[in-house]
């Protein structure tokens, strides 16, 4: 089974308007911040688009045909187990961390968050916060947000196109201004805000700040490395770069110049995702027209895939 999905956006107040410029999303929103590509998260539901299902919530379709359609890594999972988001950064990111599982659950209601970033473009000097100069007591951590020079502490990275950055849950982050990436990510809306730049929110107030939490969950300390640059490994008719493979999820991305196939199996559906291109996807003798900005949902045991055209792509599977 195929599903096209139409994405869910939000308009917060750091975003900008290269989705709607660049990608042809069209939303009566003044500024797209983020389109959720890969969503049944209630927060921002993908809806399906033609077919069968259409008119219907990702969610509802699981729910009709059962979740088997998700494949077997899946049904350890009391929900979706992945979001992906496509996000502009126009303007700096609140600097932020996610809880690990076991915190979010218990607090939250929700799973935990670790999320990986794949920057599709950004502007020369751009730079993102990942982890700490150096390690921090708590102590240290409570004083810097009070007294201002929080980002004194924090370790800013320079980034390039098609840098990849694997984010766990507990290491503080934050998407620089000038930014275009995509996200992929455990399926929680959970976000500890630690610092904000003193900016007001949309009702005049200063954004709330989750110092507490932020603390209970924090590594306070450097990142493991800065991003990678992952290699592009030639096959014929197309190129490939192994982002990640991790127990939550496993990423490609893909650029086609004639064709790439592959196989959904019973292990995990897979999500196509367009950042460039044009194309087309083949699958269970059917035909589907491939666009920039397009997002495919393959249910699991759908057997033998084919893409076709000069399109390049993110594929995620659990």
């Amino acid at each position: 089974m195929i599903l096209k999905l139409k994405p869910a956006f939000k308009d917060y107040i750091w975003g900008g308007t290269k989705l709607r410029d660049d990608f042809g999303f069209k939303s009566d929103l003044k500024k797209i911040a983020e389109g959720w590509m890969l969503s049944c998260h209630k927060d921002g539901e993908n809806v399906i688009d033609g077919g069968k299902f259409d008119g219907k919530t990702l969610s509802e379709v699981i729910k009709e045909t059962g979740k088997d359609i998700l494949g077997t890594k899946a049904q350890k999972y009391d929900f979706f187990p992945i979001l992906i988001k496509l996000i502009d950064a126009k303007d700096n990111l609140s600097v932020q961390v996610h809880p690990n599982d076991d915190y979010a659950l218990r607090v939250e209601g929700e799973y935990g968050k670790t999320e990986c970033w794949y920057v599709i473009d950004c502007d020369e000097g751009a730079e993102l916060i990942y982890g700490f100069k150096k390690k921090i007591s708590n102590e240290e951590f409570r004083k810097r947000i009070e007294d201002n020079t929080f980002l004194d502490v924090v370790n800013h990275v320079k980034v390039k196109k098609g840098e990849f950055f694997f984010i766990e849950s507990g290491t503080l982050h934050a998407i620089g201004k000038g930014i275009l990436l995509a996200e992929i990510q455990q399926n929680s809306n959970t976000t500890y805000r630690v610092y904000d730049y003193n900016r007001l929110g949309a009702d005049g107030k200063p954004r709330e700040l989750h110092t507490e939490k932020a603390l209970d969950v924090t590594k306070c300390e450097p990142p493991k490395n800065n991003g990678v640059m992952p290699p592009v490994v030639k096959k014929d008719g197309y190129g490939e770069k192994h982002l990640t493979s991790c127990e939550l999820f496993s990423v490609k991305d893909i650029t086609v110049n004639k064709s790439y196939s592959s196989v959904a199996d019973s292990n995990s559906f897979v999500s196509i995702l367009v950042i460039d291109g044009n194309g087309s996807l083949i699958c269970e003798n059917e035909t589907f027209p491939l666009c920039k900005g397009d997002s495919y949902f393959i249910s699991a045991d759908s057997g033998d895939f084919k893409i076709c055209g000069n399109v390049n792509l993110i594929e995620t599977r659990v």
